[in-house]
């Protein structure tokens, strides 16, 4: 029996670590789990934070084509699971033919698809001036835009674990800092070979709103290959971190199983 691979993609402000309870969740239900991190980030953290700067020249298509590249060393075709702008990552390689199904939460959006009006601006937070190639959050910022439905004691704690700063030039291929969104920000939403795909949102996120993830949807519509959409209420873009992220992690495991792809497969 061949062990099914499941990829975790982190998104922008967080380190790897965040999957941290996820990979020990897939895990335990005999899946291969990895989570790799972005080219040049640290093993921990604190050391992100200490030392950034291998994370500055970070952009769209250097992080797109580092998991294409891991994806395709190994020997099982696998699930890719990403957040934020790894949910556009997970798209974009799926699309491209690279995994077997993919999962994409509070994704960053996809070829046309806008960010409401001003809600961009939640990208380029307070201290985001200037020419430093990196911008942090602050934990009030990360607070009011990323955890926004976890308590304050909930989110400086999840701030202190997990948060590092995110690249300029990433959120500049995203659109988010005043200029037009790379090409490379798109997804093959016609392929009718791909592995399915499943779209999750919170209906209380602000950085990626849920009205976001059904535009990504509604894009996907003319294929015939499968599609879903999963809405989680009351959760913020901290749903994969913050205290409710098995909800979100039992229910992908759920639609892989409905789905038939399980930690096991018969050997070719």
């Amino acid at each position: 029996m061949n062990r099914t691979p499941v990829v975790f993609i982190h998104g922008a402000w967080l380190h790897a670590l965040a999957w941290e309870s996820w990979a020990e969740r897939f895990a335990s239900r005999g899946f291969v789990a990895m989570a790799p991190g972005w080219p040049g980030e640290a093993d921990e953290p604190r050391d992100v934070r200490r030392d950034p700067a291998g994370l500055g020249d970070i952009g769209l298509d250097a992080l797109t084509d580092h998991y294409a590249r891991f994806m395709r060393s190994l020997d099982v075709p696998p699930v890719i699971v990403g957040h934020s702008v790894g949910g556009l990552v997970a798209q974009q390689l799926l699309g491209a033919g690279i995994g077997r199904a993919a999962v994409a939460i509070a994704s960053a959006p996809v070829n046309d698809v806008p960010l409401p009006a001003a809600r961009d601006r939640l990208w380029t937070p307070d201290g985001a001036q200037g020419d430093d190639p990196l911008v942090s959050l602050s934990a009030r910022e990360f607070h009011r835009v990323f955890a926004n439905t976890a308590g304050e004691q909930e989110s400086d704690a999840l701030f202190e674990r997990y948060v590092v700063p995110a690249p300029r030039r990433l959120l500049a291929d995203l659109g988010c800092a005043d200029t037009a969104r790379s090409p490379r920000a798109a997804a093959d939403v016609a392929n009718a070979r791909r592995g399915p795909l499943l779209l999750i949102s919170g209906q209380e996120d602000l950085l990626v709103p849920d009205v976001v993830t059904r535009a990504a949807y509604k894009q996907y519509g003319d294929s015939t290959a499968l599609t879903d959409l999963k809405q989680f209420a009351d959760r913020a873009h901290s749903l994969t971190i913050d205290s409710g992220w098995r909800f979100v992690a039992d229910y992908v495991l759920g639609w892989l199983d409905e789905r038939g792809i399980r930690a096991g497969q018969a050997r070719g």
